[in-house]
């Protein structure tokens, strides 16, 4: 994997910065610098001037920060993130850096920060990103996540019996099936979106169980079909 960054969420900008900030840009930092130790120089430096503390832990191809939540460190480690993003089309290459931050987290809470900026890190490696906030994925959507080729592949595999069978011009259950979900299982108004009557959308429904072998009542089951149903387009 590339060089990777995993670091809390910060706040008010520190001073002094913009010489790192140049050479990082500029993939300077000393011969044969990469970005992650530039990285390292960048919060070192800003920690340093401001005095406060500052734990920077190597971890092979990564670097685990702990930081001032709202502190110089970490905010020199947003400019730094923006720098590079701002120079990637003409910079990018397979060493390039990518950032995950946790949400605020106090230091008993360390585990859980570690795994949220790991989260986030993993996004902002599938959104090809340099940097992505905990905060910023857990207050959006999560159906942008499912984006995700591996998502879509196992959309794919649930539906391909179903859309098999409406390819034959036998039914229409794709589509009577998210009409059904939609309307949270009420069979007179999914029926009256598409037009049928209330029987054939459950002889559909019942079908729809017989192809894929897996039970409607099932919560799981129709979380599963629905999210399919949203990664695919259907």
């Amino acid at each position: 994997p590339p060089p990777s960054g995993v670091a809390p969420a910060a706040g008010t900008p520190s001073t002094g910065t913009a010489a790192l900030l140049a050479e990082a840009a500029t993939g300077a930092g000393g011969a044969g610098a990469g970005p992650l130790p530039v990285l390292a120089d960048v919060v070192e430096s800003a920690a340093a001037r401001s005095g406060e503390a500052l734990l920077v832990v190597p971890d092979g191809e990564r670097l685990v920060l702990l930081a001032v939540d709202g502190g110089a460190a970490a905010e020199a480690c947003l400019q730094y993130a923006e720098a590079l993003e701002a120079t990637r089309g003409e910079n990018s290459s397979d060493d390039e850096l990518v950032i995950g931050f946790s949400a605020p987290a106090g230091p008993i809470a360390a585990v859980t920060a570690y795994k949220q900026a790991e989260q986030a890190l993993s996004v902002a490696r599938r959104r090809g990103r340099i940097l992505v906030e905990h905060e910023d994925v857990a207050a959006g959507s999560v159906l942008p996540l499912l984006g995700d080729d591996a998502v879509r592949a196992f959309a794919d595999g649930l539906l391909r019996s179903l859309r098999d069978h409406d390819a034959t011009g036998r039914g229409d259950l794709v589509r009577s099936l998210k009409a059904w979900l939609s309307r949270h299982g009420q069979w007179d108004a999914a029926a009256a979106d598409l037009g049928v009557h209330r029987h054939t959308l459950r002889y559909r429904m019942r079908r729809v169980e017989e192809i894929l072998g897996r039970s409607l009542d099932d919560p799981d089951v129709r979380m599963e079909l629905w999210l399919a149903l949203k990664a695919t387009g259907a």
